[in-house]
């Protein structure tokens, strides 16, 4: 079946991509990202606005704004992971796109990225190419954040190389890896994008289609602090499960070890001698039944 006709349809509506978007006490910035949203144009979109728990205007501005183009679900807070996954649950398409409420998409960004799941039936999840804003002013991105396409696994045990703004990918591959991991408060898409790069492509079109906004105050980046150790979680839990090859293996422990020293450094520095200890053992650690017990007990995390 050509991928314009795996449609979800309900109620007479034929829903093509879902578009997911979190958000929490941004109205402002969310009300510019689902306006980027409309401007995609007729594609067989459901919008879908999850209000993690708000306490500004978000809901009546929205609202007022909006209408009936979108659904708003809200919820109580419980963070940026389990509304994602409540977006997906309610959600109908065949192609799931997420969208942080900071960000904005350029125009054709989606019909760009159908059109690629389109010509490439094998294709489970693709991401496009971003334009960095910081404080209101264009940057530069590091070559060190330079996308890879294909095989991204072992680069992005490193440092996160997917952004959820930009990725499209199959509802069929969420399904078979599971979504976000709501025990993460953050990192918790380097969580996923690592467990779909084990055995899944994922592909680059290097258009810049997404406007990344950075620099407020109240990103999870500036609000939690030593964001390793969640990253961290995420390796054992991937050496736990067993099912890396053996050079998946060797480089997932390797970057454990590096992210474990330095943790061990900086919990020794504030006096945290446990904590110091127990990153120091647990890459030695890291294939025992105990290991997951050891980060999130002894380390205290």
């Amino acid at each position: 079946m050509p991928l314009s006709a795996a449609f979800h349809v309900v109620s007479n509506v034929e829903v093509l991509v879902s578009v997911i978007i979190p958000t929490f006490d941004r109205c402002a910035f969310v009300r510019q990202a689902v306006a980027s949203v409309c401007a995609q144009g007729d594609l067989g979109l459901e919008i879908i606005v999850v209000d993690d728990g708000s306490t500004d205007d978000t809901a009546a501005v929205l609202e007022r704004e909006f209408g009936s183009r979108i659904r708003v679900l809200g919820t109580e807070n419980q963070g940026v992971a389990a509304a994602r996954n409540r977006g997906v649950a309610a959600s109908r398409g065949e192609l799931i796109a997420f969208l942080d409420s900071d960000d904005l998409w350029l125009p054709g960004k989606l019909a760009i990225q159908t059109a690629f799941f389109a010509e490439h039936a094998q294709a489970e999840i693709c991401q496009t190419g971003e334009i960095w804003v910081r404080n209101g002013v264009r940057v530069n991105s590091c070559a060190h954040h330079c996308k890879p396409s294909g095989d991204i696994f072992e680069p992005s045990l490193h440092r996160c190389l997917v952004s959820p703004s930009a990725v499209m990918l199959r509802r069929s591959l969420l399904d078979r890896v599971g979504g976000f991991d709501e025990r993460l408060p953050a990192c918790e898409d380097y969580d996923l994008w690592l467990r779909i790069a084990r055995d899944t492509p994922v592909w680059l079109i290097e258009r810049a289609l997404v406007v990344k906004r950075g620099g407020s105050a109240d990103q999870l980046s500036r609000r939690i602090w030593g964001l390793d150790r969640f990253r961290v979680k995420a390796l054992v839990r991937l050496l736990e499960q067993g099912n890396l090859t053996a050079g998946q293996r060797l480089a997932t422990r390797q970057v454990l070890a590096e992210k474990c020293a330095i943790l061990a450094q900086g919990a020794a520095r504030r006096g945290r001698q446990a904590e110091a200890a127990g990153y120091r053992a647990l890459p030695l650690a890291f294939g025992s039944v105990s290991a997951a017990a050891t980060l999130w007990e002894t380390c205290n995390v």
